[in-house]
């Protein structure tokens, strides 16, 4: 992610509050509550087309340095990348609302679920191409359509799958290198670890642990799938399962329901085993040893690859367009 990591703490702590006290009236009286459908519906619309769904969009009034048409093509370009990672767009029917706002780049976004996937960015006037090159909130918000609202308590799950997948889902579409996956994993992830007083991710709801502890569970999920499937299977073939199953954030499931369907998809049920040591109570996680296993080096900024290292086959599948099925 381009952004340091003190620019998204401060976006998503300041998100989370907002989302906290929206979602505790229920997924139908978060996005009534929040989501601007009058702006809307009373915004300048169009509908791109991405694969067999489609993705509505309105862009609010606004005098943006941006020609419309390279706003759409980025917008286009996001959800392009996310429906590949998934195999379809998450929503068949998702919008888009694009608000105007001072300064430049993505200033923030949020997504709802109530009627349909629904995600609301605010972007500056002053935003140029190159800012759309380097943003990554538009593809992380996108992610949230992929996976079911589910309780409160597990709101690191939503978050965590939207930082892991992000990068990802941008790197197989060739806009990040897996350099720069890595590099920011490498960063991130600490972040997530427990702390003193740690309660495992159901009962820990500290930004890094909601965010990055969310991400963590995901990578070793997606390790651990792979280990056990000899590379032939990983975790973007459990979230896949999952949306083909109709688990999108217009829908509410029990997290066990996701879990169980993931797995099944796999044939290893690893999400199942490993949400049961994790939810609650806090598992240590040597860092330092698994980016040696996996031959993740970082050094003054940098990453470099270890190709000889056990685990290398599997750091290069994860970032890797996955083969065809059949």
């Amino acid at each position: 992610m381009p952004l340091s990591l003190f620019a998204l703490l401060l976006f998503t702590a300041t998100n989370t509050a907002v989302e906290q006290s929206a979602r505790a009236l229920g997924p139908a009286g978060l996005a009534r509550a929040t989501f601007p459908q009058a702006a809307f519906a009373g915004s300048d619309r169009v509908q791109l087309r991405i694969g067999a769904g489609t993705l509505e969009v309105a862009v609010a009034p606004g005098d943006f340095d941006l020609p419309r048409h390279a706003l759409l093509a980025w917008v286009e370009k996001c959800a392009t990348a996310v429906a590949a990672y998934y195999g379809a767009l998450p929503d068949p029917k998702a919008r888009l609302l694009v608000v105007p706002t001072g300064g430049r780049g993505v200033r923030s976004g949020r997504t709802f679920g109530y009627p349909a996937a629904s995600s609301r960015i605010e972007l500056g006037l002053s935003t140029n191409e190159e800012d759309l090159v380097q943003d990554w909130v538009l593809v992380h918000e996108l992610v949230h359509h992929a996976f079911p609202m589910v309780d409160d308590r597990h709101h690191w799950i939503e978050e965590g799958l939207a930082t892991y997948v992000e990068p990802l889902a941008r790197a197989q579409a060739g806009a990040l290198s897996p350099e720069i996956v890595w590099r920011d994993l490498v960063q991130g992830l600490p972040h997530g670890l427990p702390r003193p007083g740690d309660r495992g991710l159901d009962n820990t709801p500290t930004w890094g642990r909601t965010y990055w502890g969310g991400a963590l569970f995901c990578l070793l999920a997606d390790i651990e799938i792979r280990s056990r499937t000899g590379n032939a299977k990983g975790l973007q073939d459990a979230l896949r399962a999952i949306v083909a199953e109709g688990g999108r954030i217009s829908r509410s499931w029990p997290i066990e329901r996701a879990l169980r369907v993931g797995d099944r998809a796999t044939g290893v049920p690893v999400l199942v085993e490993l949400y049961a040591r994790m939810k609650d109570r806090p598992v240590a996680v040597d860092l330092d040893s698994l980016w040696r296993q996996l031959g993740v080096q970082f050094a003054d900024g940098q990453i470099q690859f270890d190709e000889q290292a056990p685990m290398a086959a599997i750091r290069r599948a994860i970032t890797a367009v996955p083969r065809p099925q059949g």
